[in-house]
């Protein structure tokens, strides 16, 4: 009766709201509870929430404690030391005679918000027990007092609480692995397990400016998200009031669901124009303003973009009036300085009272915007051709917030710095859209190309977390201080190869590891990444939850194959220059819809990590046999390190293909690439017989090599040459 009265109390102030019981019954008797541990009374939550008295496996210490006395006449205490191996086996002998029990596999709160390290000690139990697993995600109590994130979050007394059961699971392990192998494999098993419950119960059913209200609501409306080099931040209930004011004259200019043009830089204006946009049901259609007139002609014509927003500040600055003029015959351009001059002090108070009911009006203006309508429309770099639209959904771009959010620890105190433009898919989904959407601070900059800059405003920002491409970070690497980075906690690199010496310089020089990723701007853009938890130094890490994949057989490559996903976060599809305006699902060769061909060849080991080999159009065949042109940079990297290299084929009447490395090595010689091939086990096959020096390799804005650029001056020089 206590335990009904006060399981009745609990769920009045805090509003619990249980799910999935279902799987409670159906997971069987002999189940493993795993749930999250965010506070201290998470027990005393499970408690009335689950059915039945269950058994709580605990830390002899923490049996101590006040509050687990408190729940101990309602449920069973089983008492575990940590440093004592045999409190696992008498787990283990406990659920092999049809019992239930609950455990932590964290084994303390967490301090992060995130999951912590899962301990091996929990696969282990279940592994060996052969308990089913019942995932159980606990949301809303890290907002209490309870928790251990005061002064991270922000709480309150009586926030409202989920309980989410998820179908019970099955640990697999290779029977073949025996001891510490077998228990560490288990181990891993949970901790992706868990990684994928975080996921599965996180809310990715809303459009962006939804979640965006909701972290308002989370974090308060004076919370600031923004600052730029203007250095006024701005805060949730600023952002949101600009996006009422500038929205209600963009709504006049175009209509519901149009591909309206951004060719703005990284600005609190450019994130504002953003979610004005999104708050009139408008996709914001970003545009590469480096790719030169022909690139954003053809990408206004593939997504039939009418209007582009631009800055005449920006054009003045960025010397881009020949372009804009070019751009000026096909599209209207509007200018945001003649936009913000029309918003008098009547607007800015509408504005103002209007962001106080902010789900009310959106609701109105946004027409009735679905999470599985397009948000915006990216655009590949073209460094394989014309740039192709790229329609991503709300919900495409929520998920991958979430999937990333699943396996790294981000936290509101965490300051972003983000020099990568918002046209890149990268600089867009985690470096604006991820800190927006979860309370951290974004520090915008306009150009990754500012090398002795960047540092130095990282340094003054007191920036926590960066992202950034091999060649960005190589720069900022050169002209840096050592103390430069003091405060940054982790580096995410992706877009392109990570090499191994600019691994160790930021690792010797600035005591920073440097996480590598991959994915594409098809995929929202992240697929797979290394974290604090998973890296491995050389592979771009594991795949995030709920990501799909197969390898299809590539003639030639006897270790991997072409890389095909499926998952929430693969895109709605493309706009292609030859069919305007008509979305292109995926689709796989076979006609297998929802699939995306990354054009990669990858390679997965046993534990999960992620190797790339290189993409199937970077492959030559020479004498009947395939090359990896990224093998051959990564040998001209390894004999000259401190320079830029790029590896290209070109046809030969008596080998079919030959290969040309274009470096920026002026005393390049091939004896030196024969000497580097050997030291690493290379062929002599994989050593081009042609090089030819530069003075710099020619780049796109996303700092990508382009390579297109670079077969054109390599066909021109061996022309002159021959």
């Amino acid at each position: 009766m206590i335990k009904a009265i006060f399981g009745f109390v609990l769920r009045r102030l805090y509003r619990i709201r249980v799910t999935g019981l279902e799987h409670y019954k159906a997971a069987g008797e002999r189940v493993l509870i795993v749930a999250n541990h965010v506070s201290l009374i998470d027990a005393l939550i499970l408690a009335v929430c689950l059915p039945d008295k269950l058994t709580f496996a605990v830390n002899t210490y923490v049996a101590r404690g006040w509050l687990v006395r408190l729940v101990s006449p309602w449920v069973t205490l089983f008492p575990m030391d940590p440093t004592n191996p045999l409190s696992s086996k008498s787990l283990i002998r406990y659920l092999q005679q049809d019992n239930r029990a609950v455990i932590f596999p964290e084994g303390r709160i967490t301090v992060t918000g995130s999951l912590m390290k899962i301990y091996d000690g929990t696969g282990f139990v279940a592994d060996k027990s052969g308990a089913k697993v019942l995932p159980v995600r606990i949301d809303g109590v890290q907002y209490t007092p309870f928790s251990r994130l005061r002064g991270r979050l922000k709480t309150r007394w009586f926030p409202r609480i989920t309980v989410t059961l998820l179908p019970p699971r099955t640990l697999t392990t290779d029977d073949s692995l025996q001891g510490r192998q077998r228990r560490q494999q288990a181990g891993k098993a949970l901790s992706r397990l868990m990684g994928e419950m975080m996921f599965e119960t996180s809310n990715r059913d809303r459009t962006l400016y939804s979640a965006i209200l909701d972290a308002m609501d989370t974090h308060g409306r004076k919370h600031r998200i923004l600052e730029d080099i203007q250095r006024r931040p701005v805060s949730y209930g600023r952002a949101i009031v600009g996006s009422f004011a500038l929205g209600r004259l963009l709504e006049k200019r175009t209509w519901a669901q149009e591909n309206v043009g951004v060719l703005l830089p990284n600005m609190n204006s450019t994130a504002i124009t953003f979610l004005a946009l999104q708050l009139h049901g408008r996709v914001p259609a970003m545009l590469n303003y480096t790719v030169g007139a022909s690139g954003l002609l053809s990408a206004c014509d593939a997504a039939c973009i009418n209007m582009v927003i631009s800055s005449r500040r920006f054009v003045r600055v960025g010397k881009l009036e020949e372009l804009i003029d070019s751009l000026a015959q096909r599209v209207k351009i509007v200018y945001l300085e003649d936009i913000a001059a029309q918003i008098g002090p009547g607007a800015k108070l509408l504005a103002l009272l209007q962001s106080w009911f902010p789900r009310y009006f959106y609701r109105h203006y946004s027409d009735g915007a679905e999470p599985s309508d397009p948000a915006v429309v990216l655009f590949t770099s073209g460094s394989e051709g014309k740039p192709k639209g790229v329609v991503l959904s709300h919900k495409n771009l929520m998920s991958n917030r979430e999937q990333l959010a699943a396996r790294v620890d981000f936290t509101p105190q965490d300051i972003i710095f983000n020099a990568l433009p918002m046209f890149h898919s990268f600089g867009l989904t985690a470096g604006t859209l991820l800190p927006l959407l979860s309370g951290m601070k974004t520090f915008l900059y306009p150009s990754p190309l500012h090398y002795r800059i960047v540092p130095e405003l990282c340094y003054d920002t007191n920036a926590t977390v960066m992202f950034g491409t091999n060649t960005f970070l190589a720069g900022y690497a050169r002209y840096a201080h050592p103390y430069d980075f003091y405060s940054i906690r982790y580096v995410f690199a992706g877009a392109e190869k990570l090499q191994e010496e600019n691994r160790r310089v930021w690792s010797e020089k600035f005591g920073v590891r440097i996480f590598e990723g991959y994915g594409a701007t098809e995929t929202s853009p992240v697929l797979a990444a290394n974290t604090p938890m998973e890296n491995r130094p050389g592979t771009v890490g594991c795949f995030l939850p709920k990501i799909e994949y197969r390898l299809k057989p590539v003639p030639g490559i006897t270790h991997g194959g072409q890389l095909l996903v499926r998952g929430p976060n693969v895109m709605l599809g493309y706009y292609l220059p030859d069919n305007p305006g008509q979305l292109v699902p995926p689709v796989t060769d076979d006609g297998e819809a929802g699939w995306y061909d990354t054009g990669d060849i990858v390679e997965v080991d046993a534990d999960g990590f992620v190797t790339i080999k290189g993409r199937v159009k970077r492959f030559a065949k020479i004498g009947g046999e395939m090359v990896s042109l990224t093998l051959v940079e990564e040998l001209a990297q390894h004999a000259w390190p401190e320079v830029r290299h790029a590896a290209v084929s070109v046809p030969d009447a008596q080998r079919g293909e030959t290969i040309v490395l274009v470096t920026e090595q002026s005393d390049a010689e091939r004896a030196v690439l024969q000497q580097a091939a050997k030291t690493l086990g290379v062929g002599e096959i994989n050593v081009p017989r042609t090089l030819l020096v530069v003075g710099q390799l020619p780049l796109l804005g996303t700092g990508k090599t382009d390579y297109p650029a670079i077969q054109k001056l390599v066909s021109r020089e061996l022309e002159l040459v021959y």
